[in-house]
């Protein structure tokens, strides 16, 4: 059989899987099967296929047409232009949370904290952009401190993990928090597509009930770990913005703004611990 044929067959079974891009994923894994670059797909259409490769492709599809993500049957996701590991430990990088480190960018930070870290993706990626800056990731999961600290080392971040609830085993300050908390609330969850709903972790999920409970926990415990004039930066749902806006103006952090992502949804609310509150700070450990 040639790949052509392979390929639309694979797109068929995809489609009547009811997967939502049946093409692009029945593309990547006919590269995956064959163990090409998936850019040199359209290259060795007209090619016969290996019976071995045949066959992987089938099992392929079979594990892609019970709605396994994508990230979990290659074992990566591309974020921010590079590639990270992804287990079924971990939640599969989105590209909207690329938001926030583009705007974690825009200033200098020297020591970071990421808050349920996952992958590392929001973490690793900040850091590469600002190479002199150091920075911590916290997760409550071991399996996915160790794929955070697997990629870390891939790509070469400064980055140390450390198992902890939240700010619960996390010390010192630092000029930059970020977060990408879970924060579904409990009757959404029987909405999401069942890649998500199925396969990812509902810990990183969601927290239950109306799903803001981690950006309560962040808003009382940030200001304490904030040096003067850090930043505080979370992503949220799209109907979020004006309630995590509230409990972090309730703990006195200023100013307070909300981005958009490109479908015109509230994605990422950023706050700042004032800057002339710097004299406290040094009674503080």
């Amino acid at each position: 059989m040639r790949a052509q044929q392979a390929l639309t067959e694979a797109v068929a079974v995809l489609r009547g899987a009811g997967v939502a891009d049946a093409g692009r994923d029945a593309r990547l894994l006919l590269a995956q099967a064959l163990g090409i670059a998936a850019e040199r797909v359209n290259m060795i259409l007209h090619d016969d296929m290996p019976d071995a490769a045949h066959l992987r492709l089938g099992a392929l599809v079979q594990i892609r047409a019970s709605r396994v993500p994508m990230a979990q049957i290659l074992g990566e996701r591309l974020f921010w232009g590079r590639a990270f590991k992804v287990t079924r430990d971990t939640l599969d990088p989105r590209p909207e949370t690329e938001i926030l480190v583009a705007e974690a960018l825009t200033r200098p930070f020297s020591r970071m904290l990421d808050l349920g870290t996952g992958t590392g993706c929001i973490l690793i990626s900040c850091l590469l952009g600002m190479p002199q800056a150091v920075g911590v990731g916290v997760d409550i999961s071991p399996e996915a401190l160790q794929v955070a600290a697997q990629n870390a080392r891939t790509h070469g971040a400064k980055a140390s993990f450390l198992e902890s609830d939240w700010f619960a085993r996390v010390e010192g300050r630092f000029d930059l928090i970020v977060s990408n908390p879970p924060y579904i609330a409990a009757d959404e969850m029987a909405d999401l597509a069942p890649e998500v709903r199925d396969h990812e972790p509902h810990l990183a999920l969601t927290p239950g009930g109306d799903g803001l409970q981690p950006y309560r926990i962040i808003a009382r415990a940030a200001p304490a770990r904030l040096m003067a004039g850090g930043r505080l930066m979370v992503e949220i749902g799209p109907t979020q913005g004006a309630a995590v806006l509230r409990l972090f103006a309730a703990e006195g952090l200023k100013p307070i703004r909300i981005l958009q992502d490109w479908d015109q949804r509230d994605r990422v609310v950023i706050a700042e611990k004032p800057a002339l509150e710097r004299d406290f700070d040094a009674t503080l450990g």
